[in-house]
């Protein structure tokens, strides 16, 4: 063979591993509102960067003629490549080969990926459209998957996982995201289920779409298992760029500093009047955020589920911090299973990651019911209380409103070891609303209207405010809420060298 030929045969193997499952397929793929799998993992990453890695990998099954169905790549695409000039790992399932079942080869070549994240302190993406397992290899597929899952296990905490759902992800194939840090779903081809619909109707009789039992806004908004949603494939992979902007690269790294040209001194005159005078009256606790935030960005997390609790990313002075916040706009703000779940696996993140976190507290206690009791919200609501107690990065808490019982105690109070604790002159921090306190206090004592509400007026003056605690230490500060912003970015300074280690032990037992 001449030297002519063999630079021919290698572009003919370079092209056939490029075309995947065919022409055919890509149009078909594309008539479904899709991109390929290369398409995505070029849309994702900076321009001329992706670096593709076992491009001619074929699959090694002999079984059902699989042994004269083999195609370079074997159905998915692996690389590395920049997001805005930091390295990132990347793989991309094809649906076009084989309906982007996993194949044992194609566990190695996620798994090679997953070591060099790791190795190089990197975060790792996965674009996920699969059919699930290969069910031609039998066991091998399956092994495939849970080789995976315990890389995802040891990457945990050390990089930064992203699973983008870009088209179904059924059966094993929904475990990876799970353990990953962040879901992306797209809103017009993505799917999750653990088993689909004909099989439900064939097991329980249910009848159920696609998208109602695994849509992208059923995860989003009803089962919390998703965390973001795009409305296509290139805007959910805009989103991803996005997030990372906010997280640093591995768990010995900062978040990435940008210049910030607002004024860290800017007051805001729309805070003194924000919160009513009525403390029964909900507000927009988002507008507070927005008020104080670096240009009033704030890059939410998961704002379609438990909306009684705002998780999310901004930045103060230039540096990235995750913000958790009740909003008294939905449910007043009270903590239940699903909310107090939510802010806890968003705390441990940011804690892992060594991103600040900012607490905005509105809560007038836990959801009470037999629902909620059932469901463990004194287990669930550990969770919350545990992840802040655990977090060593630093914590900054401002209480606007609301404060009470157990509640107050959950949401990054002194007693949890918060850094700084502050609270508007509106702040009322006690065991319990003055109207339940006066009725238990004074039970019997009261025989007039007017009696009532004297000692409801007499609890209000002694707890319902922020001086007591003031007095106690349990506050650091009470301050106007037009100097909020000030305070924080005073605050994340003052803490930007916070060392705290907490006592050797294998790991914590938190209440799952």
């Amino acid at each position: 063979m001449t030297l002519k030929e063999k630079y021919q045969q290698y572009e003919e193997k370079m092209k056939a591993a490029e075309v995947a499952g065919g022409e055919e397929r890509i149009a078909k793929q594309h008539k479904a509102g899709k991109l390929t799998a290369r398409e995505r993992v070029l849309a994702l990453l900076d321009p001329g960067t992706f670096v593709e890695l076992d491009k001619l990998v074929v699959h090694r099954c002999t079984d059902f003629g699989m042994d004269e169905n083999k195609i370079p790549g074997d159905g998915i695409v692996t690389g590395y490549g920049k997001i805005d000039g930091r390295l990132v790992y990347v793989f991309a399932q094809d649906f076009t080969v084989f309906g982007g079942s996993l194949s044992r080869t194609n566990a190695d070549k996620i798994i090679k990926l997953q070591k060099m994240a790791m190795r190089m302190g990197a975060p790792i993406i996965g674009l996920n459209d699969s059919g699930g397992a290969r069910i031609q290899e039998g066991v091998q597929s399956l092994a495939g998957y849970g080789d995976i899952f315990y890389h995802n296990v040891l990457s945990s905490g050390v990089i930064p996982q992203i699973s983008v759902i870009l088209g179904p992800c059924a059966g094993g194939a929904v475990y990876s995201p799970a353990i990953t840090d962040f879901i992306f779903m797209s809103k017009k081809n993505s799917y999750m289920f653990v088993t689909g619909p004909d099989v439900i109707k064939a097991v329980t009789h249910e009848e159920v779409t696609m998208e109602e039992l695994g849509g992208a806004t059923t995860h989003n908004a009803t089962s919390g298992v998703a965390h973001f949603m795009g409305e296509s494939d290139e805007d959910t992979l805009m989103m991803v760029r996005e997030l990372l902007s906010f997280i640093p690269s591995n768990n010995l790294a900062d978040p990435p500093v940008q210049p910030c040209v607002d004024d860290i001194n800017r007051e805001s005159e729309k805070l003194q009047f924000l919160i009513p005078d009525d403390p029964n009256k909900p507000y927009d606790m988002k507008e507070i955020i927005l008020e104080t935030v670096d240009n009033h960005y704030f890059f939410e997390v998961q704002p379609y589920y438990a909306t009684n609790m705002i998780i999310g990313f901004a930045r103060y002075g230039g540096r990235s911090v995750g913000i958790v916040a009740n909003q008294p706009n939905n449910l007043a703000g009270v903590l239940d299973i699903n909310s107090s779940v939510k802010a806890a696996r968003f705390v441990r993140f940011c804690d892992a990651f060594n991103i600040p976190i900012i607490t905005f507290v509105d809560v007038p206690g836990f959801l009470p019911g037999t629902i909620q009791e059932y469901g463990g919200i004194i287990r669930h609501g550990a969770k919350l209380m545990y992840a802040y107690a655990e977090a060593t990065v630093p914590k900054i808490t401002i209480i606007t409103r609301k404060a009470y019982g157990g509640a107050y105690i959950v949401m990054a109070s002194k007693h949890l070891a918060a850094d700084i604790n502050l609270a508007y002159p509106s702040a009322e921090i006690a065991v319990m609303g003055p109207e339940g306190a006066a009725n238990i206090i004074y039970k019997g004592k009261i025989k007039t209207e007017e009696e009532r509400q004297r000692a409801i007026e007499n609890y209000r003056n002694t707890f319902a405010n922020p001086y007591k605690a003031a007095e106690l230490g349990y506050l650091d500060d009470i301050i106007l809420p037009k100097y909020t912003r000030m305070k924080i970015i005073q605050s994340l300074e003052m803490l930007q060298n916070k060392v705290k280690n907490a006592p050797p032990k294998k790991h914590g037992n938190i209440p799952l």
